[in-house]
């Protein structure tokens, strides 16, 4: 055992270069209570530490991931709702939270005023902001860290962990809030980068799990022994493998697996704070995970040291990737091949505005995309699960798309940004309708994935390194050259990042509230750092409209995915002539 103070004191490493601070857990050491106290020091430690860039990046991460759950909530799909009403039917209490019963934690749902128990609103909040699969990745990389290039996935899904540790906690403000939604990014991201979890086919989740144990423990006043105690749990107990993740056509429970680890992660924290002891020393352990799938010479070692950032600007956060849209993050490579490719030559791509003008496609990636969204078992998807990790259905619904508004790409074709705004891909890109479409079927059949070898596997994780060649039924050939940093990469400096977000935050916004009602959420959300303790009691309070139909069944009065973009658009437009005129 060792002091935290001590710690900090004997291996922070300041550069000259890079503004940052960082403490290492090395592998001789008890990681799990290690985490335990970086985290409740970290909570402790005076907001302006942090630099102001830092906060800003996690406030834009915490808005995206806000506006995809409610949006897929109000589309009805499956898996939130049927967590969602399980919540507020099953685990309510009485709506004053004053009167609540001391025994039990409490939040609230996405777009409810009821208190219910704290890990059904953080399990039912989780499963919508990860439901689309459009919000933020971590690859699981720092250039700058020697050994921290494992590669891992991992998406940021788990502010409600935070939200919910603010509700339980008088203490905290919106400042506070956002500094426990970095904190958490740090520990999985951290994590990400020293140890790969699907190498072992164990579910990415499971860093999401153990930061949040972590972080909610430290914020609602558990031990370093109670913190412990339920990492220790969540790794024994609660392991997800990546059986959700295999098979031809995906279920609920590749969208929901964030959700069900981070459920069973604050049962953890609040069990282990009512006295459950549960195993020590977790990342040592020799029955463990960790050393099974990679031993150690001894006893005394985990696999890795961890390195844990503590002030300044160099956090896991910042490393972090936003999706421009809806599809899985290895694609965004392809998808920015392609836009460089319509800037190139729309005109040759779609010859006598058909998609005949396409001859052959040709996707040249990296593995493990090849081997996860090329899988042949994704070329023929039949639901939104399996649409959204299909490689070819991706490439084919923007090219799609760019041949319904072929006049609006002719028009905004040399602004990257407008090509990004006008082809972004949204959930009704993947609902029943889009699924059918016989012109991205056909596209769908003209492309070929194929494994570009050590040239491109060497520039992962650093990169998304893939290249797009599209032969013209002219007989043009048109080549995109490799692509390494697309739009919404962390080191991607082409794309105009807040403005394409703020296209895509209306975008997932309409499909969820009124105009009036948009307007207002989002300016809350992007406000959280000067929110008071109180004020955060409602930050996710806000009234859903819910669609006629779910996005996965067969509507009622068909339309076909252009139409629905047409009122998406008209939407989003409405609200941006809305807020200016609210601005004057």
């Amino acid at each position: 055992m060792y002091k935290f103070t001590q710690y900090l004191r004997n291996t922070k490493s300041i550069h000259s270069a890079r503004n940052f601070s960082t403490i290492t857990l090395p592998k001789n050491s008890n990681q799990a209570r290690g985490l335990g106290e970086y985290a409740i020091e970290f909570m402790k430690q005076q907001n302006k530490k942090i630099d102001d860039e830092v906060y800003q990046r996690v406030q834009l991460f915490h808005t995206d991931s806000v506006l995809c759950g409610i949006s897929a909530i109000a589309m009805r799909t499956n898996s939130p709702n049927i967590l969602r009403d399980e919540a507020i039917n099953l685990y309510s209490v009485n709506p004053d939270k004053k009167t609540k019963d001391s025994q039990h934690f409490l939040s609230k749902c996405f777009g409810s005023k009821l208190w219910v128990h704290a890990e059904k609103a953080i399990v039912a909040n989780v499963s919508a902001v990860r439901e689309w699969d459009s919000n933020g990745t971590v690859f699981g990389y720092d250039k700058n860290l020697e050994g921290h290039n494992a590669g891992e996935f991992g998406h940021n899904d788990y502010y409600p962990v935070v939200i919910a540790a603010c509700h339980n906690n008088p203490a905290y403000s919106g400042m506070d809030a956002l500094k426990g939604m970095i904190l958490l990014d740090e520990i999985r991201g951290r994590l990400c980068e020293v140890f790969s979890l699907k190498n072992h086919k164990i579910d990415h989740v499971l860093h999401g799990a153990i930061a949040s144990a972590v972080t909610y423990g430290a914020m609602i006043g558990a031990s370093v022994d109670q913190i412990e105690s339920a990492v220790g749990m969540v790794v024994s107990h609660y392991t997800p493998w990546r059986a959700i993740r295999a098979g031809k056509q995906l279920s609920d429970s590749k969208g929901a697996s964030a959700a069900l680890s981070t459920e069973v992660a604050i049962m953890s924290v609040h069990r282990a704070m009512r006295g459950f002891l549960g195993p020590k020393d977790i990342f040592r352990n020799p029955e463990s995970l960790f050393r099974q799938f990679e031993p150690t010479e001894s006893n005394e070692f985990s696999p890795f040291e961890l390195v844990l950032g503590t002030k300044g600007s160099d956090f896991s956060v910042m490393g972090m990737h936003f999706k421009l849209g809806l599809y899985e993050h290895q694609s965004a490579g392809a998808i920015q091949a392609v836009l460089d490719l319509l800037k190139q030559d729309a005109q040759s791509i779609f010859q006598d505005r058909s998609h005949e003008g396409i001859e052959k496609i040709q996707i040249t990636a990296y593995e493990p995309a090849f081997s996860i969204i090329g899988d042949q078992a994704k070329r023929n998807p039949k639901t939104r699960q399996s649409a959204d990790h299909s490689m070819v259905y991706i490439v084919a619904s923007v090219l799609r798309k760019a041949l319904n508004k072929f006049d609006k790409v002719l028009e905004v074709q040399n602004s990257q940004d407008d090509l990004w705004k006008t082809l972004m891909l949204k959930p009704m890109d993947y609902g029943y309708t889009a699924l059918q479409n016989e012109v991205t079927r056909a596209i769908m059949n003209k492309i070929e994935f194929v494994h570009g070898g050590p040239e491109y596997d060497q520039n992962y994780p650093d990169g998304i390194p893939t290249s797009v060649q599209i032969t013209c039924k002219n007989g043009k050939v048109l080549d995109s050259g490799m692509v390494l940093y697309p739009g919404g990469h962390a080191r991607n400096t082409n794309i105009a990042l807040h403005e394409v977000l703020q296209h895509k935050f209306k975008n997932m916004g309409v499909m969820a509230l009124n105009k009036n009602d948009l307007i207002r959420f989002k300016v809350q959300l992007e406000n959280i750092g000067e929110m008071t303790e109180e004020d955060l009691q409602d930050i996710y309070d806000c009234n859903i409209k819910f669609s006629e139909d779910p996005i996965d069944s067969a509507p009622h009065d068909p339309k076909n995915s252009n139409e629905i973009d047409k009122e998406e658009l008209a939407a989003a437009d409405a609200s941006d002539k809305q807020s200016g005129e609210a601005k004057q």
